[in-house]
């Protein structure tokens, strides 16, 4: 494959961004305060932070993008601006935008574009209008592979070029939560709450549980379940090969509200996943063991979403996290031994024993995995920690003091039928 696709991580802490790193992303995005689509449901980074920020990504040769893709008011002019200006002098990649206000000024500035999905970008003649501003624009998930096919043959065929002189890349989503409304032009959060998720402040009201009743007998419809707006996460792991084959450039993640253990196992899976499309060994025994991994984080049952041409996204039918495994707070790493490669932890929430299973995190370690095959506690082996204790245990990869450790085991699931 000429065009190796380009992997694309969320990012909503140091954790994450350590995460994303390690687990081989090409780029990552991320909020800054707040004028972006997750300004409530995740951390964002502050206008001191970018520069660290960005020195991580230039020193992994990793391109980092920021989320600036709110509508924009009046009164959000000034911080726009600083955020961009910022971002610029900071060495940030690029910004992705919505609101025009935010599209000439980042131009005037000098500061390269992504066209988000927020302005459903849905035909190749909208492509060509945009791509005046954006060398990479985000087509609306609402598209199927037959379109998004089009779209990049024609943006081929038409040599349609972005401000640096480069062909247009187009990207879209590959995984994450599906939004019930067009582009997230969703009016619920709004109209129920103040609180608009065109502002970056959705309530997720469409992942709860309503009944109907009919106003004038009171006579209760028969649902089979009351989530009748929340949609399933799209996955478009399975048939990922056909996404590169249309012509998509880059694949885009969404989780920025995720924990670093779902950054580091998703972005780990669409990792080995593109490498597989591009060196001819994507077969169906890899995608049926990565799909288990997936399933592993969070998610709301998996979907293909609108790609395949179906007309509406699948129903989930639970409320929240489908994972199949589930992590505990432990304690903290207090200590790390280099040459003797062990770790001191202060038990503090949960007992660690003998054959457990844990995850490490940390703003530097980033995500570390483990199983404990050996605990001290003053030197004398045991096989079960107290609540709360300090004890030491094995663990080759560094890891550092005050990271995270977290208890992982199988999550008990109940099946609807």
């Amino acid at each position: 494959m000429n065009n190796k696709p380009e992997v694309m991580a969320p990012v909503g802490s140091f954790e994450s961004l350590a995460a994303a790193i390690n687990a081989g992303c090409d780029s990552v995005y991320f909020g800054v305060e707040q004028l972006n689509m997750r300004a409530r449901s995740s951390h964002n980074f502050s206008l001191e932070e970018l520069k660290q920020v960005a020195e991580t990504c230039q020193k992994a040769g990793v391109r980092s993008y920021i989320t600036l893709n709110t509508l924009l008011y009046p009164h959000d002019m000034t911080l726009m601006r600083m955020i961009v200006d910022t971002a610029k002098t900071a060495g940030i990649t690029s910004i992705i935008v919505q609101d025009m206000a935010a599209i000439l000024y980042a131009q005037s500035v000098g500061m390269a574009i992504q066209a988000s999905t927020q302005l459903s970008i849905s035909n190749f003649e909208t492509v060509q209008f945009y791509a005046q501003f954006a060398d990479t624009i985000v087509l609306a998930r609402e598209l199927d592979l037959i379109m998004m096919r089009d779209i990049c043959d024609r943006v081929r065929d038409g040599n349609v070029r972005g401000p640096s002189g480069e062909l247009v890349k187009i990207e879209v989503f590959v995984h994450g939560a599906i939004c019930i409304a067009q582009a997230g032009r969703c009016q619920m959060s709004l109209m129920q709450n103040n609180t608009s998720a065109q502002r970056g402040a959705c309530l997720n009201e469409c992942r709860k549980s309503y009944r109907i009743i009919e106003e004038e007998t009171g006579q209760e419809m028969v649902l089979r379940d009351g989530y009748i707006m929340s949609p399933k996460d799209l996955c478009a792991l399975p048939f990922l090969d056909q996404l590169a084959d249309a012509g998509i450039r880059v694949f885009k993640i969404e989780g920025r509200g995720r924990s670093p253990h779902y950054v580091d196992v998703v972005v780990r899976v669409y990792r080995e996943a593109v490498d597989a499309i591009c060196d001819g060994t994507f077969t169906q025994n890899k995608i049926d063991d990565w799909m288990v991994r997936l399933k592993s984080v969070y998610n709301r049952d998996f979907a293909d979403g609108y790609y395949l041409g179906k007309p509406l996204p699948e129903w989930s039918h639970y409320s929240g996290n489908r994972s199949t495994d589930e992590r505990t707070f432990v304690g903290l790493v207090t200590h790390y031994f280099d040459k003797a490669k062990i770790a001191e932890v202060k038990i503090q929430a949960h007992k660690l024993k003998k054959g457990d299973r844990f995850v490490v995190m940390g703003k530097t370690t980033g995500v570390e995995y483990g199983e404990v095959s050996e605990m001290k506690r003053e030197e004398a082996f045991i096989e079960e920690s107290d609540k709360p204790d300090l004890i030491t245990l094995p663990f080759s990869p560094r890891v550092r003091t005050n990271d995270k450790i977290y208890l992982l085991k199988k999550r008990s699931l109940n099946v609807l039928t």
